[in-house]
């Protein structure tokens, strides 16, 4: 019997984190789902998972925290032997303009999205290249290509993920090892859903395809990027957006 594969979500208990882990699930593969919040159910996370078949393992840690980090990546690396797939997820967003944005929320959003990409990476990539395999996905955004008003500390933190990404594809392609982003637009989500209809009729009308997407259709792509099917891209940038940005 072949052994079954790996995947670390960060992020990954809710929203796209835990639809990217379900579609692994629903493919066969082993999950570790990072999660930072207390009011978490682990518990029936946990079984949802294992209903599907696999097995599933739910690690507590700030990914902004290097020894919360690596405690993470050990106790992975101690239930599952390895990490075939790494989902860099975790993010927030405090948004407000320039002149109104507080350093502290600056900070915040860099030291999530940005650091804790960098943290989980480094620590992980430790063992794929053991291996001398892997995948990684990082989740940027289209603000982080063409930005966004009201969200510079979001669109610094998500372009430099895709920086940190071809960076990181380059230095470990020869170890078999590759590195992928992918670039969401409007994306229908908890905090979507609370927008008035006049707003969401707004949105759709700036995206070609005249409609928000969801979640599934962004884990599909993650899914594909960490499997052997996309084996000779690395480095790339993916925009899943509807056409909005071209």
């Amino acid at each position: 019997m072949e052994e079954r594969k790996v995947v670390l979500v960060t992020g990954g208990s809710r929203g796209i984190g835990k639809e990217v882990a379900k579609v692994y699930a629903e493919n066969g593969y082993d999950v570790a789902i990072n999660y930072v919040s207390d009011k978490t159910d682990v518990e029936g996370i946990e079984k949802e998972f294992k209903d599907l078949g696999v097995k599933c393992l739910m690690v507590k840690a700030d990914v902004s925290n290097g020894e919360d980090v690596e405690k993470m990546v050990e106790e992975v690396i101690s239930e599952f032997g390895k990490i075939d797939v790494l989902v860099n997820n975790a993010g927030i967003t405090k948004d407000t303009l320039l002149m109104r944005m507080s350093e502290e929320d600056f900070d915040k959003v860099i030291e999530i999205n940005l650091k804790g990409t960098y943290l989980v990476t480094k620590q992980v990539t430790k063992y794929m290249m053991k291996k001398r395999q892997g995948s990684i996905i990082n989740l940027a955004s289209v603000v982080g290509v063409v930005g966004n008003a009201g969200q510079c500390n979001y669109s610094a933190s998500k372009a430099g993920i895709i920086g940190f990404t071809k960076s990181v594809a380059k230095e470990l392609a020869s170890r078999n090892i590759r590195a992928n982003a992918v670039a969401p637009g409007f994306i229908e989500t908890d905090m979507t859903n609370v927008l008035k209809d006049e707003v969401k009729e707004s949105i759709n009308a700036q995206i070609p395809l005249k409609r928000m997407g969801n979640a599934r259709e962004v884990a599909e792509v993650i899914y594909f990027l960490g499997s052997e099917k996309s084996s000779y891209i690395t480095g790339q940038v993916i925009n899943i957006d509807g056409g909005m940005v071209m």
